[in-house]
């Protein structure tokens, strides 16, 4: 049902996005499937609650929910009283929220329905095995980090090391001539300087909203090593690391920059749709409002696994037909 959606809303829409996001739904007791005293974000604390993982398309026009996945956590995949309780299948194992949002993101990819790139925040951008996964899958990526996560600058060299002396096996993986830096430091040295500004949407009277950007080109770091006995990159590579974009928001008043994203988008994509795409992700947050607020996602009050899956497929449908309507409110109705 979840497919048939998506395939039938997400070219309606022009979705320019797929957001990887997760919520909360807030739960009394201890019985409702993968419930815990666990972070929300929908709280803002830690709370009773279960955590759905989800992937939406985002357009100009609307969105539409590409999937759902309900977190489990361990302890819950190691109670074997619970998971006969709520009916949880025998092959369901504790995987984490990036695992659960990859394999929704490879699964929507496999359905027709376009193709976007994938926008997170920081649970899921700096998760370097899930940018990893998304790249080695061909999916576009422009994911949160925070300023700590490291990078190489653009003009950093690799090559491979000369031999030292005629013993033991010759290297063959390229070592940088640098060590990796902090994006908040190389932005910081760049410098406001550095900014652009650049319209990233429509305001509601149709002028445009901008804000300042600094765009640099970047390789990944974390494949490297700082550790001299075990230097190099991950086991089989053999190339130097992938370059990347980083962006950073640095907004008009402010002694340093808000926010930074990293991408595996071209090297020809224009500033302005990184921008756009970068401020793109807050849209989520009214889906989710939505979805709750108007359509009772959080209102499943049953103890089933498979119950949970049910109940978000038929809000998936009842949301993409609401888009529908709306996109199409004077469409002739069947006698």
């Amino acid at each position: 049902m979840v497919r048939a959606v998506a395939e039938r809303v997400a070219p309606e829409i022009e979705a320019e996005a797929w957001v990887l996001d997760d919520t909360g739904f807030p739960k009394d007791g201890k019985d409702s499937p993968g419930v815990k005293r666990q972070y929300s974000g929908t709280l803002g604390k830690t709370g009773n609650c279960q955590i759905g993982v989800s992937v939406h398309a985002v357009g100009a026009r609307g969105t539409v929910p590409l999937g759902w996945a309900l977190y489990l956590p361990e302890d819950w995949c190691a109670d074997q009283q619970r998971r006969r309780k709520t009916k949880i299948p025998a092959e369901v194992e504790f995987k984490t929220k990036p695992q659960l949002g990859i394999e929704l993101v490879e699964r929507a990819a496999g359905w027709n329905v376009p193709k976007a790139p994938v926008l997170g925040d920081h649970a899921y951008g700096e998760n370097t095995w899930l940018r990893d996964r998304l790249d080695q899958a061909g999916c576009e990526y422009l994911l949160s980090v925070g300023p700590q996560a490291k990078v190489f600058e653009q003009d950093t060299a690799f090559a491979v090391p000369t031999r030292k002396g005629k013993e033991g096996r010759a290297p063959f993986r390229p070592r940088p001539d640098r060590k990796p830096e902090p994006i908040g430091k190389l932005i910081g040295r760049l410098g406001a300087d550095s900014t652009q500004t650049v319209s990233f949407r429509d305001g509601p009277d149709g002028e445009p909203v901008t804000s300042r950007f600094i765009f640099a080109r970047v390789h990944a770091a974390h494949g490297w090593r700082d550790d001299q006995r075990r230097s190099g990159w991950r086991e089989g590579a053999e190339v130097p690391p992938r370059e990347e974009w980083l962006i950073a928001e640095w907004p008009d008043g402010h002694d340093e920059p808000t926010d930074y994203w990293i991408s595996n988008l071209p090297a020809d994509t224009t500033p302005e749709r990184l921008a756009r795409l970068a401020r793109m992700r807050w849209k989520m947050e009214l889906d989710y409002k939505q979805l709750k607020g108007e359509l009772g996602l959080d209102h499943y009050e049953g103890r089933s696994w498979l119950g949970w899956y049910h109940h978000t497929a038929l809000v998936t449908a009842a949301h993409g037909f609401l888009t529908l309507e709306r996109l199409n409110p004077f469409r002739p109705r069947p006698a």
